[in-house]
């Protein structure tokens, strides 16, 4: 346990020297002219799955929430707290960024905790349950998880229109979303054709 939290503290100090120091710093600008992110991600907790580190990206290049599989759910505009709805709202209507990316994974616990409630083997939890069950699940095959995965990312895009101001913006063609899946054991990203509806190898 220590050994893993000296080594954070350690990359805290890497961190400084890289991005801190000097007066031409990449935090110093970005303190005195803002954020101004063209890109932003929606990505799943899992701790194998950094958007950041993925893409490496300095700080400032990426606007990221993450939840839970990483699920858009539909507009809902009510009276609860919409966490993941509201950073969109940030991402799109105030820093205007000009990609969505909705970033899947292989090996999601998020949606085998879907697919083991689906088969009535019941996660115990507060929480869990009852967000993943915002993907709905196809009762007539059986899927595997990471297909299930791709099947959530379809709906999230879907749910993602049913924001009018992000809508609005696919239309206009000034917001582009992709739907990417990332292999954790290959370390590679697909990227979802809508022309030939499958996911091909990004790049």
């Amino acid at each position: 346990m220590q050994k893993s939290f000296t080594k954070l503290l350690e990359g805290y100090q890497k961190f400084r020297e890289k991005y801190v120091h000097g007066d031409q710093s990449i935090m110093q600008n970005l303190s005195y002219h803002g954020q101004q992110p063209q890109t932003m991600v929606v990505a799943c907790c899992d701790s194998r799955v950094d958007p950041a580190l993925i893409l490496q990206c300095n700080p400032g290049d990426l606007f990221v929430v993450r939840n839970v599989a990483n699920i858009i759910p539909p507009y809902e505009k009510d009276e609860m707290h919409h966490g993941t709805s509201a950073a969109l709202e940030f991402g799109i209507r105030i820093l205007k960024v000009k990609h969505l990316i909705l970033l899947a994974h292989s090996q999601c616990g998020g949606i085998q905790a879907l697919l083991d409630n689906r088969n009535d083997n019941m996660y115990k939890n507060d929480f869990i349950t009852n967000w993943v069950s915002i993907i709905k699940t196809d009762h007539t095959h059986d899927h595997h998880a990471d297909d299930y995965a791709k099947l959530a990312l379809n709906q999230s895009y879907q749910n993602c229109l049913t924001f009018p101001w992000i809508n609005d913006k696919v239309i206009d063609q000034s917001l582009i979303i992709h739907l990417w899946f990332f292999d954790i054991k290959m370390g590679q990203i697909f990227t979802y054709s809508d022309d030939q509806k499958i996911y091909q190898p990004l790049g």
